[in-house]
């Protein structure tokens, strides 16, 4: 059984995961609620939280799993990207679970994590396959041709999706997250009230600086009742934009390649429109859609231990100076 670790950003997590893809546990305590009040992550709060959050998450999810310490073969733990004091957390404290046992231990890269959160049980997805993975950090088009990675076809410029969403909202004085504010209130607005713009960019790169300006503008000096009122169609419209992008970028790379499925990852992927308009997409082209739950869009440890199964482990004790980085190379 593979115990993995997850402290990339302000979610900690503990998971166990068989090396047939079962999920036996998967816990996730979230600081959301710690840093709504800054309107975004802060990383040295992250980290001081995720400090005294890794050893009680493990113990729930080894409690969960019905698990000890030693039905554990191997611990997985994200290396980066990320908050690199967040990450520390995690690293730290999966090469102290590891080398206590003489276990070896299993690096991962946030992103791969993602994608092999497509692999777990029911219902994994077999490559080949086009993966749009869109989060706070990253949004990117991915061809995957086995378990082990992936080639990047597309990225962003600038703001990730995610980053779009999260800052957009703080703009009309939303809460946060952001993006899950932004879906919740967009079911009760008009996706044609307010006209903000897609980035035109040729090839599969993204783009979403312009639609959060837009936004700005639309929303400067206005009055609290004129936003009050707006805020549903205001939701509504900025979520067409930037989900309007991610599905024509998408369009465009189903046309360049061929591949059996389609799948999101990353917690936006949890948007109910991107969701509803790719199956669209994948319907209309006969393409199989692999959706994993909400739970495992969102950065969670489950997806750590299920890429931990196609990373060659290191072995006991020479992990001990593995260090986190901030971003991919």
């Amino acid at each position: 059984m593979i115990l993995g670790l997850e402290t990339s950003c302000d979610e900690t997590a503990a998971a166990l995961v068989t090396e047939a893809g079962e999920i036996r546990a998967n816990v996730v305590s979230s600081q959301a609620e710690l840093h709504a009040r800054y309107g975004g992550v802060v990383p040295e709060v992250a980290s001081r939280r995720h400090l005294e959050l890794v050893a009680p998450v493990v113990r729930e999810a080894l409690g969960e799993a019905g698990a000890t310490l030693e039905d554990v073969e191997t611990v997985a733990v994200t290396q980066g990207p990320g908050l690199v004091g967040a990450l520390l957390v995690g690293v730290s404290a999966a090469k102290a679970l590891a080398w206590a046992r003489g276990l070896p231990l299993a690096p991962v890269d946030h992103l791969h994590g993602h994608v092999a959160s497509l692999f777990l049980e029911p219902d994994p997805v077999e490559p080949p396959f086009l993966c749009l993975l869109a989060s706070g950090g990253h949004t990117l088009l991915l061809d995957v041709q086995d378990h082990a990675g992936y080639t990047v076809l597309g990225t962003s410029i600038d703001d990730a999706a995610g980053e779009a969403f999260d800052k957009g909202a703080r703009l009309p004085g939303l809460g946060y997250p952001g993006g899950r504010e932004i879906d919740r209130l967009a079911a009760d607005g008009d996706p044609e009230a307010f006209s903000f713009p897609v980035a035109r960019l040729d090839g599969l790169d993204f783009s979403f600086s312009g639609v959060k300006t837009a936004l700005l503008y639309a929303v400067r000096e206005k009055p609290d009742a004129w936003l009050e009122a707006a805020r549903p169609d205001l939701a509504a419209s900025y979520q067409a934009a930037v989900v309007g992008q991610l599905t024509a970028k998408l369009e465009r790379a189903l046309g360049g390649g061929e591949w059996r499925a389609v799948a999101l990852g990353g917690g936006v992927a949890a948007n109910s429109v991107l969701r509803d308009r790719t199956a669209a997409i994948c319907e209309e082209r006969e393409l199989r859609l692999k959706l994993v739950s909400r739970e495992l869009c969102t950065d969670n440890a489950a997806m750590i231990a299920s890429a931990a199964r196609y990373v060659e482990p290191l072995p006991y004790p020479g992990y001990l100076g593995l260090d986190a980085y901030a971003s991919s190379a």
